[in-house]
């Protein structure tokens, strides 16, 4: 009988050889474990490029800090795009994963389906592709309104025929039927959104009035040709980590709120919780997929884009907030003060200075709410992956600092104390990186140094 541990070490030095090194070293660069650097390059994971995401390898050295084994259960309240959970389903180890946003829900879930027959599924790419290849052969390209089928920032970011031969292949994605390679086509369609447009369309930002430089246009590409060129490659993604991966984990991606209590997760029942909660820097998470999720028609609109994205995540962004539903004498609400006491008095003049310096500021933004808001938020968090960790287990967060308008907020700090105050035994800090470099020139930006850091929290 094989050892099991062994066999799971083993699948991951032969997905990524230069994963190879002893457990518990901190000798190799954490630098980059809060960035999406390291899974640009790795199978599956650079199905779609996410801003927000982070590394593939802080969740492999965490499971083997914490001796995460097959047959385990991992847990990561804000999954994104299933960065955690790709790798449990690597290793054989069950995994939970909650995620709000709509459509990144939607891209963690479809790279967490590995069980096509890969010679069906190949057949099935190329079976497409010649049906798009003969529409496009046979349709009025220039006759296509496109004006009228995409809001206008989707129409700013191509070419009119540009646009009409993508359309034409959103249309033949969504008339297929399976869901399965429905849903395998459409997010290989949405990987090639910002490469074939052709203005400054990087992440995180849509700049429709940056055209691209003539060589990186791609204004004469073949739109049918890069789409098969991608099908083609998460084809052969799934192919290698199918070669190596242990199957039989059980994977719950759940579209859902993680400050709502999840009756699928038993209390008790996680081995370890890994995530990066959403930065308390003003990142609209809503807004960063606009181009996406106006492409496929999942909204029209900022107000379409409030309503099913924004309305859904915790606090983390200004344009969250409708000041006039909040009262600045109670933005901290009462469960946050009365659970993290300390924390909420070191924490309540800060908030006051904000709403103080917003009004002397050009934008006057409402990082009060926003600041008072997130620790809300948060504390419901710790509370229920508390609840699902087993005793002796460790909650695990990749998270950043801040300091809106120049008032610096620990979050670390903070959040270590609330997870004290929700029965977490003991903490730790360990900074990854200085962060803020880039904006030193800016002269709207604070001074402040800024890190990124993990913080575990631990769980008697």
């Amino acid at each position: 009988m094989p050892n099991v541990k062994q066999a799971a070490a083993n699948t991951v030095d032969t997905l990524f050889p230069d994963l190879k090194r002893e457990p518990n070293t901190k000798a190799f660069d954490r630098a980059d474990w809060g960035t999406f650097k390291d899974s640009l390059r790795a199978p599956i994971h650079r199905w779609f490029t996410y801003p927000a995401g982070f590394s593939y390898k802080a969740v492999e050295e965490a499971f083997r800090l914490y001796n995460i084994a097959p047959d385990r259960t991992v847990y990561d309240p804000f999954a994104g795009t299933g960065t955690t959970n790709l790798v449990a389903k690597q290793y054989g180890v069950h995994s939970f994963g909650v995620e709000a946003h709509p459509f990144v829900q939607f891209v963690g879930q479809t790279k967490l389906f590995w069980e096509f027959d890969l010679p069906s599924l190949l057949h099935a790419i190329d079976s497409l592709i010649e049906d798009i290849y003969r529409v496009t052969e046979t349709s009025d390209i220039p006759a296509i309104a496109v004006e009228d089928l995409f809001p206008e920032l989707v129409c700013k970011c191509y070419s009119r025929e540009k646009l009409a031969r993508l359309y034409i292949c959103r249309e033949m994605i969504d008339a297929l039927q399976s869901a399965p390679f429905k849903d395998f086509a459409k997010l290989g369609l949405t990987n090639l959104l910002r490469t074939a447009s052709d203005v400054a369309a990087g992440w995180p930002y849509v700049a429709p009035q940056k055209p691209k430089s003539e060589a990186k246009t791609n204004g004469s590409v073949d739109i049918v040709k890069m789409l098969r060129s991608q099908l083609y490659l998460m084809h052969n993604d799934l192919r290698v980590v199918r070669e190596a991966y242990i199957p039989g984990a059980r994977t719950i991606f759940i579209a859902g709120d993680s400050r709502e209590y999840q009756s699928c997760i038993r209390s008790g029942s996680v081995d370890l919780a890994f995530t990066s909660p959403p930065y308390l820097n003003n990142y609209d998470y809503a807004d960063r997929t606009r181009l996406e999720t106006y492409f496929w028609g999942e909204a029209k609109t900022w107000a379409d884009i409030t309503e099913r994205v924004r309305n859904r995540l915790m606090m983390s962004a200004t344009t969250q907030i409708n000041r006039s539903d909040y009262r600045e004498a109670s933005l901290l609400n009462q469960d946050f003060c009365q659970t993290v006491p300390q924390t909420a008095a070191e924490l309540k003049p800060k908030v006051a200075e904000l709403s103080e310096r917003r009004l002397n500021k050009g934008g006057k933004k409402s990082y009060d709410i926003m600041v008072a808001g997130y620790f809300n938020d948060m504390l419901r968090v710790l509370r229920e992956t508390y609840r699902v960790l087993k005793s002796g287990s460790a909650f695990v967060l990749i998270l950043g600092d801040s300091a809106p308008y120049g008032v610096y907020i620990p979050t670390d700090e903070y959040l270590c104390e609330t997870g004290k105050a929700v029965g977490f035994a003991r903490y730790e800090i360990e900074t990854l990186r200085t962060r803020g470099g880039k904006w030193k020139n800016n002269p709207q930006r604070h001074d402040v140094a800024l890190k990124e850091c993990i913080l575990t929290l631990y769980k008697d």
